[in-house]
C-alpha cells in the first residue's frame, strides 16, 4: 500500500492545456489564443499593436467617416456620380484605415482579419469607383 501511494506522489498530475497558439505534434490540431476581453477581434490576437500614434489612427478613421457624410449628402443634392465616387473612395481609403490602425479603434468596422477586410473593402470599393466612372452623366 505505501508503495502505491509513493507511486502515485511521483506521477505527475495531468497538465492543463496552455493557451497558445503553438502546434504541439502530441495532441493534434494546434491551439489558438483566446482574446483577453470578450470584445477583442478573434482574428488579430497574435497581431502586433500599430506604429501609428492613437490620435493619427482616430483621424484616419475621422477622414474615413467624413467621407461617408460628404457621400450622402452629394446623394441627397442628387449628386450621383460624385457620391458614388466618393463613397467607393472612402471605401479604398478604409482599406489603407483597417491595414494601418488597431481593431480597438475601428471596432465594429474590425469584423475579419486585416487582409480579408483590407482586400474586401478595396475590391468592393474599385467597383463603385468603377461604376461612377462608367455610368454616363448625362448632361449633369
Amino acid at each position: 500500500m505505501a508503495d502505491a501511494e509513493a507511486t502515485a506522489a511521483t506521477v505527475p498530475a495531468k497538465a492543463e492545456k496552455p493557451e497558445s497558439s503553438e502546434h504541439n505534434p502530441s495532441e493534434g490540431k494546434p491551439t489558438r489564443q483566446k482574446p483577453a476581453n470578450i470584445l477583442d477581434n478573434p482574428h488579430d490576437v497574435g497581431l502586433k499593436p500599430s506604429k501609428l500614434p492613437l490620435t493619427a489612427q482616430y483621424g484616419c478613421l475621422g477622414l474615413f467617416l467624413l467621407a461617408i457624410v460628404v457621400s450622402g449628402g452629394f446623394a441627397v443634392m442628387e449628386h450621383w456620380r460624385r457620391a458614388t465616387f466618393t463613397l467607393g473612395a472612402g471605401l479604398v481609403w478604409l482599406s489603407v484605415v483597417r491595414l494601418t490602425c488597431d481593431s480597438k479603434v475601428l471596432s465594429v468596422l474590425a469584423v475579419r482579419s486585416r487582409k480579408f477586410d483590407a482586400i474586401f473593402t478595396s475590391v468592393v470599393g474599385a467597383f463603385i469607383l468603377f461604376l461612377s466612372a462608367s455610368v454616363d452623366s448625362l448632361g449633369s
